[in-house]
């Protein structure tokens, strides 16, 4: 496991986190997650740990390889990124609440995030999902 991270208000260093394939995976990557933001001051970081949660369990359950996390905060939104080895694309537009094949965290993605996006690579993809965490009043405040 590699982690690179680096959180402060005043830089967008994401968090990287490369992950092995294995039933721990989501729980490490929950908890690395769930610091990093909370040193970010991530508006937003129940969610985007739960949705690091779905992401990093999907890559586990659909693929037998490692996968990769990134996080990136630009003070707008949050984008929550994970790759995989599986050139398998999932339907983000499909209407499901989830059957025995799953589709339940893909349906808690589309609730929780802001959008969702499939980027495909040769040999894989990246799934990225966006929570917005800077909130119209923020906009309207003027500075100390």
């Amino acid at each position: 496991m590699t982690i690179t991270a680096s959180p402060s208000a005043s830089t967008v260093t994401p968090l990287a986190l490369a992950l092995p394939w294995g039933l721990r995976s989501p729980a490490v990557a929950r908890r690395i997650a769930a610091r990093w933001l909370e040193a970010a001051e991530c508006a937003r970081t129940a969610d985007a740990v739960l949705v690091v949660s779905e992401l990093v369990t999907n890559a586990v359950r659909h693929t037998r390889g490692p996968c990769l996390l990134t996080l990136t905060d630009d003070g707008e939104s949050l984008d929550i990124a994970v790759t995989d080895h599986s050139e398998e694309l999932p339907d983000v537009h499909r209407a499901t609440s989830g059957d025995q094949r799953g589709g339940f965290g893909l349906e808690i993605m589309r609730h929780v995030g802001d959008s969702i996006r499939v980027v495909p690579r040769l040999g894989g993809k990246t799934v990225h999902v966006a929570l917005l965490v800077r909130t119209p009043a923020q906009d309207r405040r003027s500075p100390p």
